[in-house]
């Protein structure tokens, strides 16, 4: 029996033709609000879509991280799809940069990243994830994860520490572990940090929390 899988994706998604483009694939395609990713496939799988010009920006402001983690924290085998791949190469000398940062996504985060040209083949490749997941024998169910509550003081610490780019789940553990407390951290040496993040997430992590709060316009006159 030829299987429909069942997707769910994010109403804010209406605007592109991905969610047409499953459908005309054969998918049984529902539009819901979500609070993690745009398309749900599983009780496991979800994905962010996200062009490469707003992958570049989140990367350089941190709000990857973020987003990672909070994909991550809902769902099993997140994964971020990104459009545009042709413009990789406008980044000129920022690339290493950008690579470090979809690797530290992918290590601390357990985050996949896939590049495509488009919508076209954004919609393919959920389309096909969503069938191997629910139409093999013993198929999984597609479940809509929010995110998690905090109702305990070490969730809330947890969250807190990993809030900071770079720091993932398991690096906010090991630098609570450690220091004993969040105060403790903001407190540690970039020589204390190194003990627990390397020298450059050290210094990195240093920085963001010693470094003056320096809004972007701030003075500047008006004309």
């Amino acid at each position: 029996m030829e299987c429909r899988p069942r997707i769910y994706y994010d109403r804010r998604e209406e605007s592109s033709t991905v969610p047409a483009t499953l459908r005309q694939l054969g998918a049984a395609v529902i539009p819901k609000l979500l609070t993690v990713g745009d398309y749900v496939v599983s009780d496991r799988v979800v994905f962010e879509r996200k062009s490469l010009r707003d992958l570049v920006r989140s990367v350089f402001d941190g709000r990857l991280f973020d987003q990672a983690r909070r994909l991550s924290e809902a769902y099993e085998a997140p994964i971020i799809i990104v459009e545009g791949v042709r413009g990789l190469a406008k980044l000129g000398d920022k690339k290493p940069q950008f690579y470090m940062a979809l690797m530290s996504v992918s290590l601390d985060y357990g985050v996949r990243i896939f590049f495509v040209d488009g919508e076209g083949e954004t919609a393919r490749i959920i389309y096909y994830t969503a069938c191997r997941e629910q139409c093999r024998e013993g198929g999984r169910p597609v479940v809509i994860h929010r995110k998690p509550k905090m109702d305990q003081l070490w969730m809330k610490q947890l969250y807190l520490v990993q809030s900071i780019p770079g720091i993932g789940p398991k690096l906010a553990e090991k630098l609570l572990e450690y220091f004993g407390s969040i105060e403790a951290v903001c407190k540690a040496s970039i020589v204390e940090l190194e003990r627990v993040l390397g020298p450059s997430r050290a210094r990195q992590v240093y920085r963001i929390i010693h470094a003056p709060y320096t809004p972007p316009r701030q003075g500047r006159r008006q004309h």
